[in-house]
Parts: C-alpha cells; sequence; structure tokens
C-alpha cells in the first residue's frame, strides 16, 4: 500500500475541488484524487454559467428573493443570504486571477435563466462556461508546486475514528494498486448521483459515491428525494443525449408541442423561464397527454446569427444530428442535478470532525427542494473557501491512529454482472423513482433493489463489490426520502399528493443505523 501525507486532501476535480485545491495550496502541501480524468466532471460540462450580482441595478436581495422562491420554502435562510452576499466577491477574485467571461465593449455579458428576474448569469465561451472555468483552474493547480494530482484514484473508504477524519483510502483502477492519503483536512467534493438514471445531463462516473462514502461513515444525508431533471435536455432516437442550456430559453425559445402550440405561457408567469421544476413537470405532462417522447424549443423567430454566436457548443453539437438549431430542437427532461446531499453548516463543516463537503455533494441548505439555475458554480466557489478558511482554524495535529484495514482488490469476473445489473438499475430508477412517483412503485423499487443485493456475489473489499454496495446505497436514500415525503414540492412530485404541505416545511434526513428524521428549514426570522 502507497502511504502519502498531505496537508489537505481534495477528492473530487469539479469546481469545489479544483476551487478549494487552488486557494488550500496558499497554506500547505494539497492532494487532489478523481476517480477519472481531472476534466471529466459535471462543472466541466455545465454550460450555462455562474449566477452572481454584478450588475449595478442588481443587488444581492434580489439575487435572495429569487433562490427562495425557486426553492419552494425549503431553503435554509443563512446560508443562501451567505452565498448571494459573498458570490460577487469570488467572482471578482476569479477574475482578478486572469478568468475572462464573455463582454461586450469591456462590460460583463449577463444571461437570464429560468427563475431569475433579472440578467445576472456570467458565461465564457458562449455556452462553455464550465469548461471554461474548469480548465483555467485546471492550469492553474497543475502549474502550482504545492498540488500533487492523482487521476484515476475512486476512494472507496474515508478513514474515520471516534468522529475525526485522517484521510482517505483510494484504488487506482489502471494499477490495480491502493494508496492511503492522510490529511488533517479532508474535503469530499464528489459530485451528485444523476448517472444513476437512463436518461442524464450528468458524465457516466456521476454516480452518488460521494454520498455512500459519507453515509458509511456517519455523516446524516439530506433531501435526497429531490433530484432535479433539467427540462431541456436535446432528445435523440438512440438515447444519446446533451443538455440545452437554459439560456437559449432565457434569449427567447420557445417551448411547443407537437401542434406547435407554446404551453408554458398559462402556467407561470415567466412561462419558458419558470423555475426548472415546473417547466419539467410541464414537458411530463405535454408528453404524457399527446403520447410523445419529446416536445420542441422553437427558435426560428429569433435571429440565426446571434444564436450561432452565443451558443456555438449546442449549435455543432445539434448540427451532428442533423438539427438546426435556429429552426427547433426536440428535448425531453432529463436528471440533472442532485438536489439533496450530505448535509453540512455553514462552512461545510460536519459532523465528523476535520471532514468537509463541497459542491453538489453537499446539502448547505442553499438550495432547497429545486435549484435556481446557475447557483450551483456559484457555491462551489462560496462554500468552497469558506470550508478551508474554517479548517486552517480549526486545524488538529492528530496523527493516524491504528485502524485496521484489510486489502482491497479487484475481481474482474464480476464486471459482467455488475454492468448488467447497474443497467437494470438506472431503468429501474427511472421508470419508478422519476420525475413522478407513488407509493406502490416506490415500494417496488426498494423491493427490487432488496432482490438485487440478495442475488449479487459479493466479495468483502472487493472493487465491483464496492460499485455496487455504493449504487444501492444511493437508490435506497432516494427512494425512502421520496416515499415518506407525502407531498409534490420542488423536483419531487407525488401522483397520490399533487400539491406542497406545510407540515412537510422540512430536510428529511438518513443516518447510517437509524430511522429517517425530519428536522425544520432555518427561517429568515431564526434566531
Amino acid at each position: 500500500m502507497l502511504h502519502d501525507q498531505f496537508d489537505f486532501l481534495i477528492i473530487g476535480s469539479g469546481l469545489a475541488g479544483l476551487y478549494s485545491a487552488h486557494y488550500a495550496a496558499q497554506f500547505g502541501k494539497v492532494a487532489i484524487l478523481t476517480k477519472s480524468g481531472i476534466e471529466i466532471s459535471n462543472s466541466y460540462h455545465a454550460q450555462g454559467g455562474i449566477a452572481a450580482v454584478t450588475d449595478a441595478d442588481d443587488f444581492p436581495q434580489y439575487h435572495l428573493e429569487d433562490t427562495l422562491i425557486a426553492g419552494r420554502k425549503l431553503c435554509d435562510y443563512t446560508p443562501v443570504n451567505i452565498l448571494v452576499n459573498e458570490g460577487p466577491q469570488r467572482i471578482k477574485e476569479l477574475i482578478a486571477l486572469g478568468m475572462k467571461f464573455d463582454s461586450e465593449d469591456g462590460i460583463l455579458s449577463l444571461g437570464l435563466e429560468g427563475g431569475h428576474h433579472r440578467r445576472r448569469v456570467l458565461h465564457a465561451g458562449g455556452d462553455s462556461t464550465g469548461k471554461e472555468v474548469s480548465s483555467f483552474l485546471i492550469n492553474k493547480v497543475k502549474g502550482n508546486s504545492n498540488i500533487t494530482i492523482f487521476e484515476d484514484h475512486m476512494v472507496f473508504e474515508l478513514l474515520v475514528k471516534d468522529q475525526i477524519c485522517f484521510g482517505a483510502r483510494s484504488w487506482n483502477t489502471e494499477t490495480h494498486t491502493e494508496r492511503l492519503v492522510t490529511a488533517p483536512t479532508t474535503v469530499l467534493a464528489l459530485g451528485g448521483a444523476s448517472a444513476i438514471y437512463q436518461r442524464t445531463t450528468n458524465p457516466q462516473t456521476t454516480v452518488g459515491d460521494g454520498i455512500a462514502l459519507g453515509y458509511r461513515a456517519g455523516t446524516p444525508i439530506a433531501d435526497m428525494e429531490f433530484i432535479q431533471f433539467h427540462p431541456s435536455s436535446f432528445y435523440s432516437q438512440t438515447g444519446e443525449t446533451f443538455l440545452i442550456s437554459e439560456a437559449v430559453r432565457g434569449e427567447g425559445a420557445h417551448l411547443v408541442n407537437h401542434k406547435g402550440e407554446r404551453f408554458m405561457q398559462g402556467i407561470h408567469e415567466l412561462a419558458e423561464l419558470a423555475p426548472r421544476d415546473i417547466v419539467a413537470r410541464s414537458i411530463y405532462t405535454q408528453m404524457k397527454e399527446n403520447n410523445a417522447s419529446h416536445v420542441f424549443l422553437e427558435l426560428n423567430h429569433l435571429n440565426g446569427a446571434k444564436i450561432k454566436k452565443r451558443f456555438p457548443y449546442i449549435y455543432k453539437r445539434c448540427q451532428d444530428f442533423g438539427v438546426d438549431m435556429c429552426q427547433r430542437i426536440p428535448v425531453a427532461p432529463a436528471a440533472h442535478y442532485m438536489v439533496g446531499g450530505i448535509r453540512t453548516g455553514i462552512h461545510g463543516e460536519t459532523n465528523i470532525k476535520n471532514l468537509y463537503i463541497c459542491g453538489e455533494l453537499a446539502s448547505t441548505g442553499v438550495m432547497g427542494a429545486n435549484r435556481l439555475a446557475s447557483n450551483s458554480l456559484l457555491e462551489c466557489l462560496v462554500y468552497g473557501k469558506r470550508s478551508i478558511d474554517h479548517a486552517i482554524k480549526h486545524k488538529t495535529t492528530k496523527s493516524l491512529p491504528s485502524i485496521t484495514m484489510a486489502p482491497f482488490h479487484c475481481h474482474e469476473p464480476l464486471s459482467i454482472p455488475f454492468l448488467e445489473i447497474n443497467n437494470n438499475i438506472a431503468t429501474l430508477m427511472t421508470q419508478n423513482v422519476g420525475i413522478v412517483r407513488d407509493k406502490e412503485q416506490l415500494q417496488q423499487a426498494l423491493d427490487t433493489l432488496d432482490e438485487i443485493e440478495n442475488q449479487f456475489p459479493f466479495q468483502p473489499n472487493e472493487y465491483y463489490s464496492l460499485r455496487l454496495q455504493n449504487l444501492l446505497v444511493v437508490c435506497r436514500l432516494i427512494t425512502k426520502a421520496a416515499l415518506e415525503r407525502k407531498e409534490s414540492r420542488g423536483g419531487h412530485i407525488r401522483q397520490e399528493y399533487q400539491s406542497e404541505n406545510n407540515d412537510y416545511l422540512h430536510h428529511s434526513i438518513q443516518q447510517k443505523g437509524k430511522k429517517i428524521s425530519f428536522i425544520p428549514v432555518q427561517m429568515a426570522t431564526s434566531k
């Protein structure tokens, strides 16, 4: 077993991990562990941008109000207030480092996206903001002598004893060797879990490994019932999909059904720019009523030259499928963002000392029941910095205690049944725990997950066995939370309970060895 000691261990290479590592490198030696290549993350593929107040006519209070409205009364006030007030400063710092956001005549170009009442979304490379910002930070990280990057390292265990985290164990999937990394500060930034669904905008690596790691270590897992399905994901008959940024609707694209009729105008005052949960549900309803597999985004009334310039990546991808973006694009909802996650405080801290959570994996209380468009990248910056600042202030120097560690291994023959079950679970989650759920389907999903667990030939401390165990943990957490929340709110829709119920103004909490529970949302008036 290889063993390395660092001051900071960052697990994950999305924007939260990259920014945390870059900032932490000022204060010590940093290790980044990522289970694939450093460029593979949700952040890298984010098209829309970063929402932050930079315009003189906009104010943090307005951003806060839009976030709370989109969150369907399930946002905690304090972390949202922190996000919108500290966000602009993080953007200024990023620009000072050399990050180039799109601008016109020296003024930042600001986009409009669903749920926002003002243009405040910064973008780069037109519709490649995530790629541009991630690439910018990847270059910073690679050029920093205080940072060491370990690619193809899947973290399979957090080293926790007496509620203190000392680092993590990882498996190099290329060399089949184990690496132990110890550090007085561990930041878990492994992203979400939306790739457990058949139709998703996420890289196939985004299957909730961070959730499983945290759950086994004893962290509380919050609000897993809220999976955000992005309304406008490209529809193809092959099943291949990619994101059609909300900014396309922000530039004036209309959603129409197969009859060419707009359907969002009578549903919400913002029409196509309503919050994502409303748009996704409306598209789902249209598809069901018309027995259709998709609807359309219509752009033929817009300036084609402007659309090509603003969205070069999307235009090219559509062209690859024989679709002219400037006319109409076939779209349907796809699993996009895990709204819940590992419950943290306002510094990214957890109930386990020295363990911090950032990015999509964290449930800071910002997102509520439905994430406001383009708040996710901002959360990575704001809470990435807060986590490192808190870690430095509360740093401990305890060395790794004696912990029993059985050797890890990979039994390649298990790959065949694992891949088959992985596909079956994706189908199960899509059909039974998708956009609209009901009690019978949810219970059936849990029963099927139990059957899978009973039939698979698990081996202790084995790669494919662990991957399946992780998948089962994540799917159960989502399904059980969905079963317990007997209402429809944000990204969670129950067929039997069509409306919101104020009795559920609570966060669902699941923790290993405990029954599911609920804690109240922190309102603005809370002291």
